[in-house]
């Protein structure tokens, strides 16, 4: 704590000098301290920029904005929260260097069918500072990993669990394969509450409740009460499988008709309150599709350019009858599949990143693609046959996994970061931001 009261204090030492040192009509230039986190600060012109950016963001999603006052209320804790991440990010050498976070951006762009350049050109059209938006796109990244390294790599899934909750499922005549779009508040209590903290918990959730029930939109009322990970985004979980949710949630979502609100559901962490959007009921058939690609990576020798030109010639040559495989075992620079002529086999739907997925369920069977571009380089891909097949109980098995380990790593990070939080130091300068 000594270290950290001396860094701040050095960091207002230097603002000091800055002003006494400064023209009297560059003063109002100078930023402002409005939050001391831990040994850190956050500025008065950061919080501004972010609650601007976000509200463009909700602006741009459709939602209806709450009073300025709420939404910003909402940023700065999300900020606060994002400060004692970084902070730990930083203590375990966790960084995002230049080439990835290029990389997820191009990611992004291409998840909405445009390029880096358009992503920076809608975003500055809409009031979006690209700039913002790109070192918060480094920020989350950063997060996300320590989030994986500290709570999502640690959490196991016994054999008996999943057990268990499929025959839980057999049942209750849910199929695991059904999933639910949720929105959620939280109204949070402290670990050990007294019975006081859990009335006063109650309450709120009943006035939130109350809202809704007079008309008021769940988002909204999300924004303004709830205390968990997703009030920015209205409370909207997404949609999640029957295994991802806790079994409160479950077990509620299962008896809510479509546009449903619970009652105040008390579990360790507080009170919540579900609403159920929507809900699918799906069968044990999977797309699959069987294909097979041409891989030409990029790198500090092989420009974009020369990738895609290297695969155009192999297109060429492909449209006048020659082989697919005999090219790809001479062309091809994918491991995995190079020695098989490029054959990818079998593959369900989400086995693949995002826009090869896009390019492969654009073609007919036995067409060949344009080479188009990917995280790992740029391809050319054939799709052969395709096919719906029943999944198999060790396929089962595994979505049930992943989703069990999903929902109980969910369960975990929301009690880690309450806890952060809780013990962090943070000291609001100026007291309107409180």
């Amino acid at each position: 704590m000594q270290t950290m009261r001396f860094s701040v204090l050095l960091y207002i030492s230097l603002i000091f000098s800055l002003i006494i040192s400064t023209p009297a009509r560059a003063i109002e230039k100078i930023d402002s301290i409005a939050i001391i986190v831990n040994d850190e600060v956050i500025t008065q012109q950061q919080i501004e920029n972010r609650f601007n950016d976000f509200k463009q963001q909700l602006l741009l999603q459709g939602q209806t904005l709450p009073d300025n006052e709420l939404l910003k209320k909402q940023v700065i804790e999300r900020m606060i929260i994002d400060s004692i991440q970084l902070q730990m990010a930083r203590t375990q050498g966790i960084s995002v260097d230049d080439l990835s976070l290029n990389q997820a951006l191009e990611n992004i762009a291409q998840n909405n069918n445009t390029t880096l350049d358009g992503l920076r050109r809608t975003l500055n059209s809409k009031g979006i500072s690209y700039e913002n938006f790109r070192e918060q796109t480094r920020r989350d990244i950063i997060i996300q990993q320590l989030q994986q390294r500290v709570i999502y790599s640690t959490v196991k899934v016994s054999p008996q669990e999943i057990d268990i909750f499929l025959e839980q499922q057999k049942q209750s005549g849910d199929a695991s394969n059904d999933k639910y779009h949720l929105a959620h508040i939280l109204i949070a209590t402290p670990e050990a509450a007294s019975p006081d903290e859990v009335a006063a918990a109650l309450t709120k959730a009943k006035q939130a409740i109350e809202r809704i029930q007079q008309g008021e939109e769940f988002s909204d009322v999300a924004l303004r009460f709830s205390d968990g990970r997703h009030a920015l985004q209205g409370g909207d979980l997404e949609w999640r499988g029957a295994a991802e949710l806790p079994p409160l949630f479950l077990n509620t979502a299962r008896q809510l008709e479509k546009g449903e609100v619970s009652k105040p559901l008390r579990s360790a962490g507080g009170f919540h309150i579900l609403k159920l959007i929507d809900k699918q009921t799906r069968n044990y058939l999977v797309k699959q599709t069987h294909a097979r690609h041409i891989l030409i990576k990029t790198d500090q020798i092989t420009s974009d350019d020369e990738a895609r030109n290297t695969l155009l010639s192999i297109k060429q040559r492909l449209d006048k009858g020659e082989d697919f495989a005999a090219l790809a075992e001479e062309f091809s620079q994918d491991p995995g599949s190079k020695s098989k002529g490029g054959d990818l086999g079998w593959a369900s739907e989400g086995s693949f990143v995002p826009r090869f997925t896009q390019v492969m369920n654009s073609l007919d069977k036995g067409e060949i693609s344009e080479p188009f571009k990917s995280q790992f380089g740029w391809h050319i891909l054939q799709v052969l046959d395709r096919r719906e097949e029943d999944e198999t109980e060790q396929r089962i098995r595994q979505k049930a996994e992943m989703a069990i380990q999903k929902r109980k790593a969910d369960e975990e990070l929301q009690l880690w970061l309450r806890r952060s939080r809780d013990e962090a130091y943070v000291e609001f300068v100026n007291e309107s931001n409180d």
